[in-house]
């Protein structure tokens, strides 16, 4: 069994000395002595954190960052984005969607993100047919993931009408056209891929209420809870003021009014950014024991709005991050983000923190961690027994952490790193980054160019 020192580790409770960790066969944390010696262990090379879960991600969309910022002869919004995101997604074939994701899971692992969960929405070919294994495009995810060490959540979405009252899907639609026979037999595929896999986990998805109906959203659950009854449920809710009005026109409630009034919503979901609730959504989204999957960078960039967190973590709610469109791979820019806009809407500073700690980076790192370890149903998010031996280390000789101690170091990390301090990851008891190196990177890099040549060649 192995076992490594650390003269700092942010530990459930907050940052202690001279920490003893040990990792068993397994890939899972062993007995954790803060105050312990140093003898027959390996030393780790800087201040050890938890590894933090990406809980919503469109891999493909990484290969997109930055081509969106160009202004159109109407006003930008997320609707404008999304017609350039279909017009992209229409040449991805399978290779493309390995590709990219290897890379994007690569830039994840860097940067301390050691799971994440893949909210996968394009299922089928260039023309909108099914491929011959349907769950192929789903499995390139799991390829990559597999490929560079990273954990991770399948989460094949379902996708059925273009919007609310079972509208049509637009022919730039049908690549990801599928319906809950569809989705539980990719669920199935999955879990067979996975086989006993601790580091992988299977759930479902059903997109948004614009994109599924009653019917189909009540099948899926119930065929999917007699699979897995602890599974993980992930839906886009309420992220644009538009789709919250088209969805009191529908039904006369809000998307999360409607969830939390209809749907067994408890700790199994994860309601996808929530950006536009009343408080009483926020206050009763909080008490179901729901996550909050929060992508602050990609919720910027969208210029989709401000999630109300100080009420709903003052109501108990729980919260993780994501990186959605990959225009950032980083978790501690996604902290830093989520704290800044709370200031700039309230004028005041130093808004997160909790009872543990009244350090802003620690607690936002401690509760984004465990929140997002729920919402990916992975046993992680924190350095204690029992959990996946997952483990982020800093260099300690970096500018933004040297000569700090403790609360200090989680501040420094998520407020005031210019460049990357992260030097080692360990996912499941397995190294995955050495001294700010991933193995594959330089493989990785190029045949992420060629993808990309062909994806954003002219014609």
């Amino acid at each position: 069994m192995p076992t490594y020192f650390t003269a700092e580790a942010l530990l459930p409770d907050g940052w202690a000395r001279n920490v003893r960790i040990a990792v068993n066969e397994l890939g899972e944390f062993g007995e954790i002595h803060a105050g312990a010696e140093p003898h027959g262990c390996e030393r780790l090379a800087g201040p050890a954190l938890p590894g933090m879960a990406n809980l919503h991600s469109h891999a493909f969309q990484r290969a997109m960052a930055g081509l969106a910022e160009w202004r159109g002869d109407s006003e930008d919004d997320f609707w404008t984005w999304r017609e350039l995101m279909y017009r992209f997604v229409s040449r991805l074939t399978p290779g493309h969607a390995f590709v990219i994701a290897q890379q994007t899971y690569i830039e994840l692992l860097k940067h301390g993100y050691t799971a994440v969960a893949e909210f996968h929405y394009v299922h089928h070919d260039e023309d909108g047919k099914a491929f011959v294994h349907p769950a192929q495009m789903l499995l390139r995810h799991h390829a990559a993931a597999r490929e560079t060490g990273l954990a991770i959540t399948l989460l094949p979405s379902m996708y059925r009408w273009s919007d609310f009252d079972s509208q049509p899907l637009a022919p730039r639609q049908k690549r990801f056209e599928t319906d809950p026979t569809a989705i539980l037999g990719m669920v199935e595929a999955a879990r067979t891929a996975a086989a006993d896999d601790p580091d992988v986990r299977v759930g479902v998805a059903p997109h948004s209420l614009r994109a599924v109906e009653t019917g189909s959203f009540d099948e899926l659950i119930a065929g999917f809870s007699a699979i897995d009854p602890q599974g993980p449920i992930h839906i886009h809710a309420a992220e644009q003021k538009k789709e919250v009005d088209a969805c009191l026109a529908w039904c006369g409630k809000r998307p999360v009014e409607w969830l939390l009034a209809r749907m067994p919503v408890d700790e199994r979901w994860c309601i996808v950014h929530a950006t536009h609730m009343s408080e009483e959504e926020c206050v009763a989204l909080a008490k179901s024991g729901a996550v909050a999957g929060l992508c602050p960078s990609t919720e910027a960039n969208l210029g989709d709005g401000v999630f109300s967190l100080l009420p709903y973590r003052a109501a108990g709610g729980r919260y993780g991050i994501g990186g959605d469109s990959h225009v950032s791979r980083n978790p501690a820019e996604e902290l830093r983000l989520l704290e800044t806009v709370q200031r700039l809407r309230t004028r005041r500073r130093n808004l997160v923190v909790g009872q543990r700690s009244r350090a802003v980076g620690t607690t936002l790192w401690l509760e984004a961690a465990a929140g997002g370890a729920q919402a990916l149903g992975r046993c992680m998010g924190a350095i204690a027994p029992g959990l996946r031996a997952d483990l982020v280390v800093l260099e300690a000789n970096h500018p933004d952490v040297m000569e700090r101690s403790g609360d200090a170091i989680t501040n420094a990390l998520v407020f005031a790193a210019g460049s990357n301090p992260v030097r080692d990851v360990m996912v499941g008891g397995k190294w995955a980054v050495r001294e700010a190196h991933h193995a594959r990177e330089e493989l990785a890099a190029q045949d992420y160019r060629q993808a990309l040549a062909a994806l954003l060649a002219e014609g």
